[in-house]
């Protein structure tokens, strides 16, 4: 990554400029559709998943004790109190940690341990962001068994053609959709909320379950299915990260408010509801969500559920393309072709080749899984991974950055590490159940990452050994005829002559009248103000060097960024610019840096990667490529 200035303060980066309760609505619809959909399977596959347990009172308060402390310790205090404060300019997500405290810590025995584990948590982020909109819209969708058990050879085509008609219409973007989430989860939550008041109110003692002695209590009465059960318990959690992934959307106090006034309070009426339901009709276990309605509104519960996963699986998805261009951005990926589909908010976009290789992901899940109790299986081990790898790295953020007092920060992080660390062990005993699906799809994006990340740096590595340096090749060229215009040379090293100068000499022996080695450089910042975007350097007569900085959520423009240059004589006129690149060539060899086959396959990815023309928007017109061989 390039080196970028300081980072974690709250200002300089997305701030989100809506009102507050705009921004709180807002973050119901999106950062909450996840954990907000979880009671459609958390308590079902919690008593009758892999490892069932007995219908009783004791089980029944014990889980239900186990459900609420799980939100309050693991998302009330560890991501809204602690999490959420680590803002890297207002953005999160692993990655965006991972920037936060990568200066900080660099040249430190801890920097390659970091950095192994922000790419961990990314990985398994995609495992997550295809098992969420299965099992939620399956879920969801399998409320229909409940209102007739005639529908259940339909849950499967329906569930599917919905997840296909989702990903289809990605390419229109979410602003118009966006619109209805708030209020349609605003109404999902009341409906629940409603719905598990009314039970709780049959039953009143099922409030007992909040005092933490029933949890011990479990753990007591039956340990092995105690520790067991917690694999199922997480389940209430899943889309916990979110809340800090979707930050830079709508801001800490706007979802920490909508957390703690609003979806908290509503999950957990509801499942004191299903609860105080399995306490008077224990056969109800079998689907609890669904059950607390009577037969005649079960089909409008039914479509309100499965609108409100439509939105949790939107989105995740929507989280995986801003995964993707920030790995982009930071060098973990080769480029990616971005469409963006609003002209107004630039965090709004589109990746074709991440949509389709979702959804082919997602149908291959469900038609091997085929409900979403197996699903269940392999969904907890991805989330629990996650959290586990925010809880090392939140650790680190409290001892090198933020400086706490050092018992203070010992004691929190081995809190947060006890109780993730206690749900991922428990996950763990899942993998032949399913488990073992998200943790290939991680290892296969852990590949990619890292083979793309090793392959960039041999590759600079090479073409650094045979550089000229700048002053000696343009006293070498003094002799060179001149032609008019001004000439662009992207270089990836602010040091060194490009090899795209260095192959226009030699075949062409001309100079333009103006010479720009132009380099973009990606901070460990969200975002780059306009002010600290360019750098120039004289380098000789007509020669310049340019750096353009710019954030890693930030779109690059070349031509838009250099027409505000006017330092370098002359203004860039797109009629009047050349733009020279070079385009490597990889020989995959025997020579010590990767693995051959590690090697092939990032030659792969980068024949397969988005031209540098089209990604940095360059004048298709205006290009000139250079070609060269390189061994790696």
């Amino acid at each position: 990554m390039a080196s970028g200035s300081e980072s974690g303060h709250e200002h300089g980066g997305h701030a989100p400029r809506e009102g507050f309760a705009a921004l709180a609505v807002g973050a119901i619809g999106v950062v909450f559709g996840d954990i907000g959909t979880s009671p459609l399977y958390a308590l079902k596959e919690t008593f009758v998943g892999h490892h069932p347990l007995a219908v009783d009172q004791a089980h029944i308060l014990g889980v239900l004790s186990l459900v609420f402390w799980t939100m309050m310790l693991i998302v009330t205090i560890k991501y809204v109190l602690v999490v959420l404060r680590a803002d890297n300019r207002g953005e999160g997500g692993s990655l965006a940690l991972l920037a936060l405290i990568a200066s900080k810590t660099e040249g430190s025995r801890w920097a390659p341990a970091l950095v192994m584990m922000g790419v961990i948590a990314s990985a398994l982020f995609y495992g997550d962001a295809i098992i969420t909109p299965a099992i939620s819209v399956l879920s969801a969708v399998e409320g229909l068994s409940v209102v007739n058990p005639g529908f259940t050879q339909w849950v499967l085509p329906i569930a599917v053609g919905i997840l296909i008609g989702l990903f289809v219409v990605q390419s229109k973007g979410t602003a118009k959709v966006g619109i209805v989430f708030g209020p349609i989860m605003l109404l999902y939550f009341a409906t629940i909320a409603v719905l598990g008041l009314l039970e709780v109110a049959e039953n009143p003692a099922i409030v007992a379950a909040l005092n933490p002695w029933w949890a011990f209590n479990f753990f007591l009465l039956d340990p092995k299915l105690a520790f067991l059960a917690l694999g199922s318990v997480v389940l209430s959690v899943t889309g916990a990260e979110a809340l800090y992934a979707d930050m830079g959307h709508f801001g800490r106090k706007p979802i920490s408010a909508s957390w703690l006034y609003l979806v908290f309070p509503c999950l957990m009426l509801n499942y004191l509801g299903q609860g105080s339901l399995l306490l008077s009709n224990p056969d109800a276990a079998q689907n609890p969500f669904f059950m607390l309605v009577d037969e005649a509104w079960r089909l409008p519960l039914v479509i309100l559920a499965t609108l409100a996963t439509i939105i949790a699986s939107q989105a995740v998805i929507s989280g995986a393309y801003s995964v993707t261009r920030q790995a982009v951005q930071l060098g973990f990926l080769p480029r990616f072709h971005i469409a963006h589909t609003s002209a107004k908010a630039a965090g709004q976009i589109y990746m074709p080749s991440v949509n389709w290789l979702l959804l082919i992901l997602v149908l291959i899940l469900v038609l091997i899984f085929r409900n979403s109790s197996n699903l269940a299986a392999a969904y907890g081990i991805a989330v629990t991974g996650t959290m586990l790898i925010t809880a090392c790295m939140v650790g680190v953020l409290t001892f090198t950055v933020w400086r706490w007092n050092r018992w203070l920060a010992g004691g929190v992080t081995a809190l947060f590490l006890l109780v993730d660390g206690a749900y991922f062990a428990s996950n763990v005993t899942k993998i032949p159940d399913g488990g073992w699906f998200p943790l290939v799809v991680a290892a296969v994006i852990f590949t990619f990452l890292t083979t793309w990340a090793t392959g960039r740096r041999l590759v600079r590595a090479r073409l650094q050994e045979g550089a000229m340096p700048v002053g000696i090749f343009i006293k070498s060229t003094a002799h060179l005829q001149r032609v008019s215009g001004t000439a662009v040379y992207m270089s990836a090293s602010p040091e060194g002559v490009p090899p795209s100068l260095l192959h226009n000499v030699k075949h062409n022996r001309v100079l333009h009248e103006r010479n720009v080695l132009l380099t973009i450089s990606i901070a460990d910042v969200p975002v780059v103000e306009e002010t600290d975007r360019t750098e120039v350097r004289p380098l000789g007569p007509d020669f310049y060097r340019i750096t353009l900085h710019y954030g890693f959520m930030q779109e690059i423009d070349v031509p838009a960024d250099l027409a505000a240059v006017d330092i370098c004589g002359t203004p860039f006129k797109t009629v009047d610019v050349s733009y020279f690149l070079s385009r490597q060539t990889l020989i995959a060899t025997e020579h010590p840096g990767m693995a051959l086959w590690r090697e092939k396959l990032f030659s792969w990815m980068m024949r397969n990667s988005e031209t540098a023309m089209e990604f940095f928007k360059l004048p298709s017109n205006r290009v000139v490529e250079l070609g060269s061989q390189v061994e790696i």
